[in-house]
């Protein structure tokens, strides 16, 4: 069960423990363009990356997202904070800062932490390096960091 800070919930599809992290897919009946959302938390780096399915094989395929998240675990539960901060990375083309709006906002209101504002502000420009390195590939990302499963998933 995936749990939102707005009080709604939704039962997964998938929740799989790796050795990286954790794999989640769980439907989207709200959306009317992607039937369901595929999350890998990746702790050890501040990571949530995202790919959302489109209803028809021939619907437009929405980037990858790699949100700098807070992650913490104890045995079957697993948490995140959203830092409100992240990468958009369509694959043919340069990633791009994505919510930088929605992060100044909170700072400015106080709502996100000076700790959390610098976690996240790490995190993004040190994962938009790394895949500028790698010239975009989150493929060739994801296996520099020692992670050979398909992205995005099939």
């Amino acid at each position: 069960m995936r749990s939102y800070s707005s009080g709604t919930s939704r039962q997964l599809r998938t929740c799989q423990e790796e050795r990286w992290g954790l794999r989640t897919e769980s439907p989207t009946p709200e959306d009317p363009f992607h039937d369901s959302e595929v999350t890998w938390l990746l702790p050890e780096i501040n990571l949530r990356l995202t790919h959302r399915r489109p209803r028809s094989r021939h619907g437009h395929r929405a980037p990858s997202e790699l949100t700098a998240v807070r992650v913490s675990h104890d045995g079957r539960y697993w948490r995140t904070t959203d830092l409100l901060l992240g990468l958009a990375a369509p694959g043919a083309s340069s990633a791009r800062i994505v919510r930088s709006e929605e992060f100044a906002a909170a700072v400015a209101g106080r709502v996100l932490l000076v700790g959390d504002a610098d976690l996240a502000l790490r995190t993004v420009h040190r994962t938009l390096e790394e895949l500028t390195r790698h010239r975009h590939d989150l493929s060739a990302w994801l296996a520099h960091k020692h992670i050979f499963e398909v992205w995005p998933p099939y």
